[in-house]
């Protein structure tokens, strides 16, 4: 931090980029219920997850042969794309957004093993996970910022999960 003139609050310098967009997201949705925020950014995060998991995977006929078409779907294209993402943004926060996907890959398939036993489709979960988490981020931005922006709002569904791990990092006291 480095102060301009006595008195004022110090501005911040900013050298990477993932600073400058957390330095965003603080500002824009800092203020506001965190554990609230949390939850909306985890619900949306787990039920987009879980949309592009069950949409169908070609069958590949080596795969099948070795057993192992159950490994592959959209989800795992999906979810390298976005730790690629976030690695290029900050490597140690990845990985633990890498551990956080893999909980919710877990849970993914036990949704998989409830509707093959009767229980509801995985789509219809997932998909009251996305409208929950939008919901619920969307109102409580705009009851703390009126005037937000369309843009906003989709860099904190889309860098809020990692921006959350940052908050876990900050507070643990572990550089990222």
């Amino acid at each position: 931090m480095k102060k301009k003139d006595k008195g004022k609050k110090p501005t911040p310098v900013i050298e990477r980029p993932v600073d400058q967009y957390f330095y965003t997201l603080d500002q824009q949705f800092g203020k506001g219920n965190k554990l609230i925020y949390a939850l909306s950014i985890g619900l949306f995060f787990f039920g987009i997850m879980g949309l592009v998991w069950i949409v169908p995977f070609p069958q590949l006929a080596f795969l099948q042969k070795h057993n192992m078409q159950t490994f592959l779907n959209w989800g795992s294209f999906y979810i390298a794309i976005i730790i690629y993402l976030y690695l290029r943004l900050a490597p140690t926060l990845s990985y633990a957004m890498l551990f956080a996907i893999g909980i919710l890959s877990f849970f993914i398939v036990q949704l998989e093993y409830a509707e093959r036993a009767g229980g509801p489709a995985v789509w219809l979960v997932s998909l009251l996970f996305v409208l929950l988490g939008i919901g619920l981020s969307y109102f409580l931005a705009r009851r703390d910022h009126p005037a937000l922006s369309m843009q906003s709002f989709w860099r904190l569904l889309t860098l809020g999960p990692i921006w959350l791990w940052s908050k876990v990092f900050i507070l643990l006291k572990i550089k990222y």
